[in-house]
Protein backbone atom coordinates (compact mmCIF):
# COMPACT_ATOMS: atom_id res chain seq x y z
CA UNK A 1 0.00 0.00 0.00
CA UNK A 2 1.40 3.26 -0.96
CA UNK A 3 -0.01 7.21 -0.63
CA UNK A 4 -1.29 8.45 -4.17
CA UNK A 5 -2.85 11.65 -3.33
CA UNK A 6 -3.37 14.45 -0.52
CA UNK A 7 -6.23 17.23 -0.81
CA UNK A 8 -6.38 19.77 1.31
CA UNK A 9 -9.32 21.53 1.53
CA UNK A 10 -10.17 24.98 3.19
CA UNK A 11 -13.34 25.41 5.55
CA UNK A 12 -13.90 28.06 7.94
CA UNK A 13 -16.21 27.60 10.88
CA UNK A 14 -18.20 30.31 12.44
CA UNK A 15 -18.29 29.94 16.33
CA UNK A 16 -22.32 29.95 18.12
CA UNK A 17 -20.90 32.95 19.97
CA UNK A 18 -17.54 34.97 20.35
CA UNK A 19 -14.98 33.72 22.24
CA UNK A 20 -12.86 35.56 24.93
CA UNK A 21 -9.73 34.25 26.63
CA UNK A 22 -6.79 35.14 28.43
CA UNK A 23 -8.47 38.21 30.19
CA UNK A 24 -10.03 39.10 26.80
CA UNK A 25 -6.24 39.54 25.55
CA UNK A 26 -7.71 37.18 22.38
CA UNK A 27 -11.48 37.31 20.76
CA UNK A 28 -12.17 34.53 17.97
CA UNK A 29 -15.27 34.21 16.15
CA UNK A 30 -14.60 32.16 13.03
CA UNK A 31 -11.76 29.41 13.05
CA UNK A 32 -9.90 28.12 9.69
CA UNK A 33 -10.27 24.31 9.32
CA UNK A 34 -8.00 22.60 7.28
CA UNK A 35 -9.97 19.08 6.25
CA UNK A 36 -6.99 16.77 4.58
CA UNK A 37 -7.67 13.40 2.22
CA UNK A 38 -5.31 10.71 1.82
CA UNK A 39 -5.76 8.25 -0.78
CA UNK A 40 -3.71 5.11 -1.48
CA UNK A 41 -3.46 2.46 -4.95
CA UNK A 42 -5.78 -0.01 -2.14
CA UNK A 43 -8.37 2.55 -2.86
CA UNK A 44 -8.97 3.27 0.91
CA UNK A 45 -9.24 6.98 1.82
CA UNK A 46 -8.31 8.31 5.27
CA UNK A 47 -9.43 11.78 6.51
CA UNK A 48 -7.42 14.17 9.07
CA UNK A 49 -7.86 17.99 10.24
CA UNK A 50 -5.96 20.59 11.51
CA UNK A 51 -7.73 23.55 13.36
CA UNK A 52 -5.71 25.67 15.28
CA UNK A 53 -7.69 27.65 17.98
CA UNK A 54 -7.38 30.91 15.68
CA UNK A 55 -4.40 32.82 14.54
CA UNK A 56 -3.09 34.78 17.37
CA UNK A 57 -3.02 31.92 20.33
CA UNK A 58 -0.22 29.99 19.84
CA UNK A 59 2.42 29.03 17.80
CA UNK A 60 -0.32 27.71 15.28
CA UNK A 61 -1.57 29.11 12.11
CA UNK A 62 -4.94 27.49 9.63
CA UNK A 63 -3.04 28.65 6.23
CA UNK A 64 0.29 27.69 8.01
CA UNK A 65 -0.91 23.81 7.64
CA UNK A 66 -2.03 24.19 4.10
CA UNK A 67 1.53 25.32 3.20
CA UNK A 68 2.89 22.81 5.49
CA UNK A 69 1.30 20.17 3.88
CA UNK A 70 2.23 21.51 0.29
CA UNK A 71 6.10 21.31 1.56
CA UNK A 72 5.88 18.01 2.95
CA UNK A 73 4.08 16.49 0.07
CA UNK A 74 6.50 15.14 -2.09
CA UNK A 75 8.27 13.32 0.80
CA UNK A 76 5.23 11.71 2.07
CA UNK A 77 3.58 10.59 -1.21
CA UNK A 78 4.82 6.84 -2.39
CA UNK A 79 5.22 5.86 1.61
CA UNK A 80 2.72 3.02 3.17
CA UNK A 81 0.77 5.05 5.52
CA UNK A 82 0.67 2.36 8.18
CA UNK A 83 3.99 2.87 8.58
CA UNK A 84 3.40 5.79 10.60
CA UNK A 85 6.70 6.18 12.26
CA UNK A 86 8.30 6.61 8.62
CA UNK A 87 5.76 8.89 7.35
CA UNK A 88 6.94 10.80 11.14
CA UNK A 89 10.41 10.78 10.07
CA UNK A 90 9.83 12.13 6.13
CA UNK A 91 7.60 14.87 7.33
CA UNK A 92 10.13 15.85 10.15
CA UNK A 93 12.99 15.92 7.34
CA UNK A 94 10.70 17.75 4.82
CA UNK A 95 9.95 20.25 7.32
CA UNK A 96 11.41 20.49 10.51
CA UNK A 97 9.14 21.78 13.39
CA UNK A 98 5.71 22.73 12.73
CA UNK A 99 4.17 19.75 14.36
CA UNK A 100 0.56 21.16 13.60
CA UNK A 101 0.72 21.27 10.60
CA UNK A 102 2.09 17.80 10.35
CA UNK A 103 -1.05 16.72 12.57
CA UNK A 104 -3.66 15.81 9.77
CA UNK A 105 -1.30 13.89 7.90
CA UNK A 106 -0.65 11.57 10.86
CA UNK A 107 -4.53 11.26 11.86
CA UNK A 108 -5.42 10.38 8.17
CA UNK A 109 -2.99 7.70 8.01
CA UNK A 110 -4.11 6.35 11.69
CA UNK A 111 -7.74 6.54 10.05
CA UNK A 112 -6.44 4.38 7.48
CA UNK A 113 -4.93 1.85 9.86
CA UNK A 114 -8.17 1.27 11.45
CA UNK A 115 -9.60 0.67 7.87
CA UNK A 116 -7.26 -1.55 6.88
CA UNK A 117 -7.39 -3.54 10.19
CA UNK A 118 -11.10 -3.14 10.53
CA UNK A 119 -11.15 -2.03 14.04
CA UNK A 120 -11.76 1.79 15.64
CA UNK A 121 -8.39 3.47 15.88
CA UNK A 122 -8.21 3.24 20.00
CA UNK A 123 -8.75 -0.66 19.49
CA UNK A 124 -5.73 -0.56 16.77
CA UNK A 125 -3.55 1.77 19.32
CA UNK A 126 -4.22 -1.22 21.70
CA UNK A 127 -6.59 0.77 24.54
CA UNK A 128 -10.24 0.75 23.25
CA UNK A 129 -12.19 1.79 26.55
CA UNK A 130 -15.86 2.20 26.11
CA UNK A 131 -16.59 4.11 29.33
CA UNK A 132 -18.50 7.33 27.64
CA UNK A 133 -15.85 10.63 28.07
CA UNK A 134 -16.93 13.82 29.33
CA UNK A 135 -17.07 16.82 27.49
CA UNK A 136 -15.35 19.65 28.89
CA UNK A 137 -16.90 22.82 28.27
CA UNK A 138 -15.15 25.83 27.65
CA UNK A 139 -16.19 29.07 29.57
CA UNK A 140 -14.89 31.94 28.01
CA UNK A 141 -13.82 34.97 30.63
CA UNK A 142 -16.97 36.69 31.66
CA UNK A 143 -18.41 38.83 34.17
CA UNK A 144 -19.58 36.65 37.55
CA UNK A 145 -23.16 37.03 35.94
CA UNK A 146 -21.95 36.01 32.47
CA UNK A 147 -20.32 32.94 33.57
CA UNK A 148 -23.17 31.74 35.58
CA UNK A 149 -25.23 32.11 32.71
CA UNK A 150 -22.76 29.91 30.27
CA UNK A 151 -22.46 27.23 32.75
CA UNK A 152 -26.13 26.92 33.18
CA UNK A 153 -26.15 26.51 29.20
CA UNK A 154 -23.52 23.99 29.10
CA UNK A 155 -25.10 21.98 32.31
CA UNK A 156 -28.71 21.98 30.07
CA UNK A 157 -26.70 20.00 27.40
CA UNK A 158 -25.21 17.49 29.85
CA UNK A 159 -21.98 18.80 30.86
CA UNK A 160 -20.10 17.83 34.51
CA UNK A 161 -16.75 18.50 33.21
CA UNK A 162 -16.44 22.54 32.68
CA UNK A 163 -13.25 25.03 31.75
CA UNK A 164 -13.10 28.07 33.02
CA UNK A 165 -10.81 30.89 31.78
CA UNK A 166 -9.61 33.31 34.23
CA UNK A 167 -6.67 35.57 33.85
CA UNK A 168 -6.08 39.21 33.14
CA UNK A 169 -7.37 40.68 36.26
CA UNK A 170 -6.76 39.61 39.64
CA UNK A 171 -9.73 40.57 41.88
CA UNK A 172 -11.94 39.72 39.00
CA UNK A 173 -10.64 35.91 38.94
CA UNK A 174 -11.07 35.48 42.65
CA UNK A 175 -14.35 36.84 42.80
CA UNK A 176 -14.85 34.84 39.63
CA UNK A 177 -13.87 31.37 40.83
CA UNK A 178 -15.51 32.15 44.34
CA UNK A 179 -18.69 32.64 42.56
CA UNK A 180 -18.33 29.41 40.62
CA UNK A 181 -17.34 27.55 43.50
CA UNK A 182 -19.94 28.17 45.61
CA UNK A 183 -22.36 27.30 42.97
CA UNK A 184 -20.81 24.00 41.84
CA UNK A 185 -23.09 21.10 41.94
CA UNK A 186 -21.68 17.97 43.45
CA UNK A 187 -20.02 15.51 41.28
CA UNK A 188 -19.08 17.81 38.43
CA UNK A 189 -15.09 18.77 37.43
CA UNK A 190 -13.59 21.79 37.16
CA UNK A 191 -10.65 23.53 35.55
CA UNK A 192 -9.50 27.14 36.04
CA UNK A 193 -7.82 27.91 32.30
CA UNK A 194 -5.40 31.12 32.58
CA UNK A 195 -4.23 30.66 28.93
CA UNK A 196 -0.78 31.95 30.35
CA UNK A 197 -2.26 35.15 31.08
CA UNK A 198 -1.06 35.49 34.11
CA UNK A 199 2.59 37.21 35.68
CA UNK A 200 4.15 35.96 38.07
CA UNK A 201 2.87 37.93 41.09
CA UNK A 202 -0.73 37.49 39.93
CA UNK A 203 -0.64 34.03 39.79
CA UNK A 204 0.67 33.62 43.45
CA UNK A 205 -1.72 35.82 44.57
CA UNK A 206 -4.97 34.92 43.21
CA UNK A 207 -4.07 30.71 44.18
CA UNK A 208 -3.00 31.53 47.21
CA UNK A 209 -6.32 33.26 47.40
CA UNK A 210 -8.40 30.51 46.33
CA UNK A 211 -6.47 27.69 48.37
CA UNK A 212 -8.49 26.75 50.37
CA UNK A 213 -11.19 25.95 48.13
CA UNK A 214 -9.06 22.84 46.40
CA UNK A 215 -9.35 24.28 42.60
CA UNK A 216 -6.97 23.71 40.03
CA UNK A 217 -5.70 25.77 37.51
CA UNK A 218 -4.12 25.16 33.63
CA UNK A 219 -1.35 26.54 32.50
CA UNK A 220 -0.95 29.48 34.97
CA UNK A 221 2.32 30.88 33.38
CA UNK A 222 3.37 31.71 30.04
CA UNK A 223 6.52 29.16 30.18
CA UNK A 224 7.54 26.21 31.94
CA UNK A 225 9.92 28.47 33.97
CA UNK A 226 7.34 30.80 35.22
CA UNK A 227 4.78 27.34 35.97
CA UNK A 228 8.36 26.63 38.00
CA UNK A 229 9.03 29.51 39.37
CA UNK A 230 5.91 29.79 41.85
CA UNK A 231 5.65 26.28 42.06
CA UNK A 232 6.26 25.93 45.67
CA UNK A 233 4.73 28.83 46.56
CA UNK A 234 0.77 27.64 46.52
CA UNK A 235 -0.66 24.26 46.74
CA UNK A 236 -3.05 24.52 43.88
CA UNK A 237 -2.95 21.03 41.39
CA UNK A 238 -1.53 22.67 38.50
CA UNK A 239 -2.59 21.09 34.91
CA UNK A 240 -0.36 21.99 31.59
CA UNK A 241 -1.74 21.99 27.93
CA UNK A 242 -0.01 25.77 26.09
CA UNK A 243 3.73 24.48 27.11
CA UNK A 244 2.69 21.05 26.47
CA UNK A 245 4.19 20.78 22.70
CA UNK A 246 6.85 18.21 22.49
CA UNK A 247 7.61 14.97 24.26
CA UNK A 248 10.47 17.14 25.63
CA UNK A 249 8.36 19.28 27.36
CA UNK A 250 6.20 16.09 28.71
CA UNK A 251 9.57 15.13 30.27
CA UNK A 252 10.30 17.31 31.77
CA UNK A 253 7.09 18.42 33.78
CA UNK A 254 7.04 14.95 34.62
CA UNK A 255 10.63 15.28 35.82
CA UNK A 256 10.52 18.32 37.82
CA UNK A 257 7.02 17.98 39.35
CA UNK A 258 5.57 20.66 37.94
CA UNK A 259 1.68 19.55 36.65
CA UNK A 260 -0.17 16.83 37.87
CA UNK A 261 -2.12 16.75 34.49
CA UNK A 262 -1.00 16.85 31.07
CA UNK A 263 -4.12 18.94 28.71
CA UNK A 264 -2.74 16.98 25.66
CA UNK A 265 -3.94 18.91 22.87
CA UNK A 266 -3.46 16.75 19.78
CA UNK A 267 -2.97 19.36 16.96
CA UNK A 268 -0.35 21.40 19.17
CA UNK A 269 1.49 17.93 19.68
CA UNK A 270 1.96 16.88 16.38
CA UNK A 271 -0.78 13.80 16.02
CA UNK A 272 -1.40 10.84 17.66
CA UNK A 273 1.39 9.36 16.87
CA UNK A 274 3.37 12.05 18.96
CA UNK A 275 0.49 12.44 21.22
CA UNK A 276 0.21 8.80 22.69
CA UNK A 277 4.34 9.02 24.19
CA UNK A 278 3.52 12.07 26.21
CA UNK A 279 -0.09 9.92 27.48
CA UNK A 280 2.88 7.09 28.35
CA UNK A 281 5.27 9.40 30.00
CA UNK A 282 1.96 10.60 32.10
CA UNK A 283 0.98 7.32 32.81
CA UNK A 284 4.51 6.16 34.23
CA UNK A 285 4.62 9.06 36.69
CA UNK A 286 1.02 9.12 38.35
CA UNK A 287 0.14 12.20 36.50
CA UNK A 288 -3.55 12.56 34.80
CA UNK A 289 -5.02 13.36 31.57
CA UNK A 290 -7.43 15.85 29.84
CA UNK A 291 -7.45 14.94 25.95
CA UNK A 292 -8.40 17.83 23.64
CA UNK A 293 -9.02 19.01 19.77
CA UNK A 294 -7.68 22.55 19.85
CA UNK A 295 -10.92 23.06 17.92
CA UNK A 296 -12.58 21.99 14.94
CA UNK A 297 -15.32 19.51 13.38
CA UNK A 298 -16.52 16.14 15.00
CA UNK A 299 -13.59 14.91 12.85
CA UNK A 300 -11.22 16.73 15.38
CA UNK A 301 -13.35 15.93 18.41
CA UNK A 302 -13.01 12.02 17.36
CA UNK A 303 -9.41 11.97 17.27
CA UNK A 304 -9.17 13.35 20.79
CA UNK A 305 -11.51 10.57 21.62
CA UNK A 306 -10.11 7.70 19.99
CA UNK A 307 -6.64 8.95 22.05
CA UNK A 308 -8.62 9.51 24.95
CA UNK A 309 -9.92 5.68 25.02
CA UNK A 310 -6.21 4.30 25.49
CA UNK A 311 -6.06 6.00 28.63
CA UNK A 312 -7.18 4.12 31.85
CA UNK A 313 -10.47 5.20 33.03
CA UNK A 314 -9.03 6.48 36.26
CA UNK A 315 -6.45 8.55 34.68
CA UNK A 316 -8.62 10.21 32.23
CA UNK A 317 -10.24 13.41 33.07
CA UNK A 318 -12.29 13.76 30.21
CA UNK A 319 -12.16 14.88 26.62
CA UNK A 320 -12.80 18.62 25.13
CA UNK A 321 -15.02 18.68 22.03
CA UNK A 322 -15.80 21.94 19.51
CA UNK A 323 -18.93 20.48 17.95
CA UNK A 324 -21.40 22.33 20.29
CA UNK A 325 -19.47 25.51 20.13
CA UNK A 326 -19.41 25.88 16.01
CA UNK A 327 -22.23 26.43 13.28
CA UNK A 328 -21.42 24.25 10.65
CA UNK A 329 -21.66 20.40 10.66
CA UNK A 330 -19.55 18.97 7.59
CA UNK A 331 -20.19 15.33 8.88
CA UNK A 332 -24.12 15.21 8.89
CA UNK A 333 -24.45 14.25 12.42
CA UNK A 334 -22.42 11.60 11.95
CA UNK A 335 -19.70 10.46 14.09
CA UNK A 336 -19.36 11.27 18.19
CA UNK A 337 -21.80 13.63 19.70
CA UNK A 338 -22.62 15.16 22.59
CA UNK A 339 -24.81 12.56 24.86
CA UNK A 340 -25.61 14.02 28.32
CA UNK A 341 -22.70 15.52 28.25
CA UNK A 342 -20.35 12.43 26.90
CA UNK A 343 -18.99 11.45 23.67
CA UNK A 344 -19.02 7.62 22.48
CA UNK A 345 -16.22 5.66 21.07
CA UNK A 346 -17.70 5.20 17.80
CA UNK A 347 -17.27 1.62 16.80
CA UNK A 348 -16.85 1.79 12.75
CA UNK A 349 -12.95 1.27 11.41
CA UNK A 350 -10.79 3.48 11.84
CA UNK A 351 -11.78 6.96 12.90
CA UNK A 352 -15.38 6.27 12.80
CA UNK A 353 -16.58 9.27 10.90
CA UNK A 354 -15.96 11.10 6.93
CA UNK A 355 -16.81 14.20 6.14
CA UNK A 356 -19.45 14.60 3.59
CA UNK A 357 -17.30 16.33 0.80
CA UNK A 358 -19.51 18.08 -0.94
CA UNK A 359 -20.02 20.21 2.85
CA UNK A 360 -15.71 20.97 1.63
CA UNK A 361 -16.22 22.92 -1.20
CA UNK A 362 -13.53 22.65 -4.05
CA UNK A 363 -10.08 21.51 -2.73
CA UNK A 364 -7.37 24.10 -2.38
CA UNK A 365 -4.58 21.88 -2.82
CA UNK A 366 -4.17 18.49 -4.54
CA UNK A 367 -0.83 16.57 -4.59
CA UNK A 368 -0.63 13.31 -6.16
CA UNK A 369 2.24 11.20 -7.34
CA UNK A 370 3.91 11.57 -10.60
Amino acid sequence: MKITAMTAFHVELPLEHAYWLSGGRLTFEVLDATVVKVETDDGVTGWGEGTPWGHTYVAAHGPGIRAGIETMARFVLGLDPRNVLEVERAMDLALPGHLYAKAPIDMACWDIIGQVAGRPIADVMGGGSRTPAPIASSVGAKTVEETRAVMDRYRSRGYVVHSVKVGGDVDRDIERIRDVEAHRPRGERILYDVNRAWTRQQAIRVMKATEHLGVMFEQPGETLDDIAAVRQLHAAPVSVDESLVTLQDAVRIARDGLAEVFGIKLNRAGGLTRAARMRDIALAHGIDMYVMATGGTVLADAEALHLAATIPDRHRLGVWACQDMITVDIANGRGPRNIDGHLHLPEGPGLGVHPDESALGEPVAVHRLP
